[in-house]
């Protein structure tokens, strides 16, 4: 449209992994910019990046930063958000963040579009983003919530390692050369936690994302626990969680237990998971069909399967659920709420 509106854009974090998919989708999607302005540390200051066959300069994020940013998409760290944010709404910007730094704010929308779509509007200046393992889960879920309400999960993911950043990706790889030249595999980076201690990746499964908390959980299984009862806008929904990190560059999986207050038909729920916005139905285990990490990497949909209802209650489904953890896990998420915000500003 010739009068359609432009936004002047910042990406906050843009040559971090997840800086980089928000990049690239803005460009994919065509998304309404009118400047795009790249921030990120001071080491990374100076550095080129290709948008829409210009060069962009990456500039220092500092409070001075967003004068006469309408957007600012946040990826660089929980703490660099809490340093940011506040002077870039000051600024009259809306943030959409991908940290967890203010995921649980009570002030704070927390919004996957598929689920809560409304709740953007309920924004005080910042919207976030979901943690990963939480945003495939209830995109997956909701079509069910809706119909049958939800009692009960229990989650057990496997977490790629992308999830923890690239030099994690770096060490998996690095590590797997040593094991198959028959050496010792050297584990620097993962888990990433509190302790000094850290374990092989390749050819293993560490059933620890984050640090330890008091309870036992992790932090990383507190936010699904947390996050998925305020996307859903529901606290009685009782939820447990094992997250889990596993050799897998790009692609988190999870197998999901999940209990509803209804009874339920099979053909029904097959075809509400079907027909649900952003999810893809990948259930045919005669053909052994199902969703796998290597065919979600790269895609921006939510792959779910082994749909099945559980042998032990009746009102309860077993699936798995898939999906690339750096875009529908964090950019393109962020993404499409910004496009939300575009549209309604149109």
């Amino acid at each position: 449209m010739s009068n359609q509106k432009l936004f002047n854009v910042a990406v906050v974090g843009a040559t971090g992994a997840v800086g980089e998919q928000i990049i690239r989708l803005l460009e994919a999607r065509n998304f309404p910019i009118k400047e795009l302005k790249l921030l990120s540390s001071a080491r990374s200051a100076g550095v080129k990046i290709a948008f829409k066959g210009q060069e962009v300069v990456v500039q220092e994020a500092t409070p001075d930063s967003f004068q006469g940013v309408d957007l600012a998409l946040f990826s660089a760290g929980g703490d660099v958000t809490k340093a940011l944010a506040p002077y870039a709404v000051e600024a009259g910007a809306i943030c959409i963040d991908n940290t967890s730094a203010y995921r649980m704010d009570p002030d704070t929308p927390l919004v996957v579009p598929e689920v809560n779509v409304e709740k953007i509007n309920d924004h005080k200046g910042i919207i976030a983003n979901p943690n990963c393992s939480t945003i495939q889960m209830v995109a997956a879920l909701k079509p069910l919530y809706d119909r049958y309400g939800i009692s009960r999960i229990i989650v057990s993911t496997y977490q790629a390692v992308s999830g923890a950043g690239a030099k994690a990706i770096n060490e998996m790889l690095r590590q797997s050369k040593e094991v198959l030249a028959g050496n010792e595999a050297k584990p620097d980076i993962l888990p990433v936690g509190s302790l000094p201690v850290k374990h092989q990746i390749a050819f293993n499964a560490i059933p620890q994302i984050d640090k330890f908390l008091d309870n036992g959980f992790t932090n990383e299984e507190m936010k699904m626990i947390l996050e998925t009862k305020k996307i859903m806008g529901d606290e009685s929904i009782e939820v447990t969680a094992t997250c889990v990190r596993i050799p897998v560059v790009y692609g988190h999986s999870e197998s999901v237990y999940v209990e509803l207050k209804e009874d339920f038909n099979m053909e029904d729920v097959r075809t509400l998971l079907a027909n649900a916005p952003g999810i893809v139905l990948v259930d045919n285990p005669a053909e052994q069909q199902y969703p796998l990490a290597t065919d979600a990497a790269g895609k921006l949909e939510t792959f779910v399967g082994r749909v099945r209802r559980d042998l032990s209650n009746p009102k309860a489904l077993n699936m798995w659920i898939v999906s690339d953890n750096l875009l529908k896990g964090a950019a393109w998420n962020a993404v499409q709420i910004a496009e939300y915000i575009a549209i309604e500003q149109q």
